[in-house]
């Protein structure tokens, strides 16, 4: 089988045609950056979910589960510093009159040059052969070494920039480097803002008496503010870890690519308490934690790569994210963040409630000190779809879609389809169904030929498709056919359970972790 390279347009058709992902309010034609989720999609966004957090609380038994109100006191983002300093730096085309993020463009930017000089060590690497050295001739070619020097000019100058939260010097930058408008290619750019991105609403039953609360932009405050219920009510012992998925919005002036960047979105983060002092051996125990089991998924290694963050947040000492290589290039799918003390601590000044925890160990009070690993799940979910789906040239000349889901996270585990719709077999066929159906999540097909119904499954990532046929009806066996290989066998009904459930077990992949 040959592959057929499919583009980013490509996944946003196929998740709209076969019920992954449809644009919100779409008979109204739409609401920026906003999408629901279809059948298939939200089977699959659960699967996500279950692999994050059934590995956080299963294989790490330090690790508890909660999952905290998305209204929360105004004074918890006072504390959290997200009223003063949750801001993005926004910059318009004059001429497009379109918005965009400044650190964004110049992120894009320093992509480029490393990019160009990618391509011309890729193309020297064909040129040599085995022969070639490809650190040597990064360091002595001068058309590499210039556009891996722009990069790194670039780099220091965005990071003192953004440091100095100087938005004069990010627009000099974005001038300088004669970046252009997207849409309209000129470089008529305004002057660089600071816009904050919380989304305010009114509680209370009459205007005058109204609160200003927020919509909560992250989830890890809520498990921060419930720091000490959890950690007496379930007698925990530091180290231990607080993980929680929930919805989170910010309002994205410049949401874009997707599901990539959205308004309302959806995160799985875990915060992980330890001593004062021994936080970054934690950070980087996480980190390479956290890259295994992105790995356990095998949407392949080379598609992750660590990015350390130059400019650091104002609670943190040490950041990383994972990057994952999406259709539109390196982007974060993972923040590995140390947070230091300053969240309960903030927490403690602002609320007056004493954030402390006694060590048994050492016979000490102290406030911990924070690990934070977070992931987008929508990201999640669109790194792992986009890596999937592939267009297939078969041996005969026919061409298929195939979505190569990780067959434990695929929405449909098992397709049922009885070779024609008599003579027995839709009711042999519904049987099978029916036991099957409390373990794995099943799909009946009777419609068109078994050729076409296979098409159907293989395009929405269903890894076993188990034909009903008259022989079954003499021996009790069936076909099962795999996904992948497209590749059948002869096998019992009774066996078909214990023949397709380690493929389909989650806990197989959760152990090749810990090896």
């Amino acid at each position: 089988m040959d592959a057929i390279e499919t583009s980013f347009k490509d996944i946003i058709s196929h998740s709209k045609e076969y019920g992954f992902i449809y644009p919100g309010s779409e008979i109204y034609d739409g609401l920026g950056a906003v999408y629901d989720y279809g059948p298939l999609g939200v089977e699959l966004k659960n699967r996500i979910k279950q692999y994050w957090y059934g590995w956080m609380t299963r294989m790490n038994d330090n690790i508890v589960g909660i999952d905290t109100a998305i209204f929360m006191h105004p004074e918890v983002w006072k504390a959290s510093g997200h009223v003063d300093a949750f801001n993005d730096p926004l910059i318009d085309n004059k001429d497009s009159k379109k918005r965009y993020r400044a650190d964004v463009l110049l992120e894009d930017q320093i992509e480029k040059h490393l990019e160009k000089a990618n391509k011309e060590v890729a193309k020297a690497a064909k040129r040599f052969g085995e022969s070639f050295d490809e650190a040597l001739y990064r360091e002595t070619n001068p058309r590499v070494k210039g556009y891996l020097d722009k990069a790194e000019n670039l780099r220091r100058k965005f990071a003192a920039a953004a440091e100095a939260n100087d938005m004069a010097a990010l627009k000099d930058l974005i001038i300088e480097e004669e970046i252009a408008c997207p849409v309209s290619g000129s470089r008529n750019w305004t002057d660089v803002r600071q816009f904050n991105l919380m989304f305010s609403t009114q509680m209370g039953s009459v205007a005058e008496g109204a609160s200003t609360l927020y919509l909560r932009p992250e989830t890890a405050q809520g498990i921060f503010v419930n720091f000490l219920n959890v950690s007496k009510s379930n007698r925990m012992k530091i180290p231990f870890g607080i993980a929680q998925i929930g919805k989170a919005f910010r309002n994205e002036i410049v949401a874009r690519q997707f599901i990539f960047r959205m308004r309302e979105f959806e995160q799985m983060e875990m915060q992980f308490f330890v001593r004062p002092g021994e936080e970054l051996e934690w950070y980087e125990w996480w980190k390479n934690r956290r890259m295994k089991w992105h790995q356990s998924l095998g949407l392949g290694d080379e598609n992750y790569r660590f990015h350390d963050h130059d400019k650091l947040a104002h609670y943190a000492n040490a950041a990383a994210d994972i990057e994952f290589k999406f259709p539109f290039g390196f982007k974060e799918l993972e923040g590995i963040h140390s947070r230091t003390d300053f969240d309960l601590r903030r927490h403690e000044e602002f609320s007056g409630k004493k954030m402390q925890y006694f060590d048994p160990e050492t016979q000490e009070k102290y406030i911990p000190y924070v690990v934070e690993t977070s992931i987008g799940l929508d990201r999640m979910f669109l790194a792992i779809l986009s890596n999937a789906l592939r267009e297939e040239k078969l041996e005969d000349g026919s061409e298929r879609t195939h979505l190569k889901l990780p067959y434990f996270l695929s929405p449909v585990q098992v397709s049922i389809l009885p070779l024609i719709k008599k003579d027995g077999l839709p009711e042999l066929a519904n049987s099978i169904r029916r036991q099957l159906a409390g373990d794995f999540a099943v799909q009946y097909d009777e419609k068109d030929s078994v050729g076409r119904r296979y098409r159907r499954q293989d395009a929405i990532g269903t890894p076993f498709c188990i034909t009903v046929d008259h022989q079954s009806l003499e021996d009790n066996t069936v076909t099962i056919r795999d996904r992948n290989t497209a590749e059948q066998i002869r096998i019992s009904i009774d066996e078909i359970a214990t023949y397709i459930e380690p493929k389909l077990n989650m806990s197989t992949a959760w152990r090749s972790i810990e090896s």
